[in-house]
């Protein structure tokens, strides 16, 4: 099963970049299948890491940043794969 972990956080005004530039230095203590990093408005980032893991399985996500980079907590959502069209 491919399980996919949605990391996703808003950065104080005008620190995006540093956001996205802080996600990607953030190593995990598994290497995932693939892992993805987006950018939005409003200097929100997001990162998808994709494993081979049952939904529930523990799996390593990236922390939460220093309180001063993020205006608010990070979102986590877990999604199961159900196949492709």
């Amino acid at each position: 099963m491919t399980v996919a972990l949605m990391w996703e956080a808003r950065a104080a005004e005008g620190r995006g970049e540093e956001l996205l530039a802080w996600a990607r230095e953030q190593r995990l203590a598994g290497e995932p299948l693939r892992r993805e990093f987006f950018r939005a408005p409003k200097d929100r980032v997001l990162v998808i890491t994709w494993w081979d893991a049952a939904l529930d399985a523990e799996l390593p996500e990236l922390p939460e940043p220093d309180g001063e980079l993020v205006t608010r907590a990070v979102h986590r959502w877990r999604f199961e794969s159900v196949g492709r069209d």
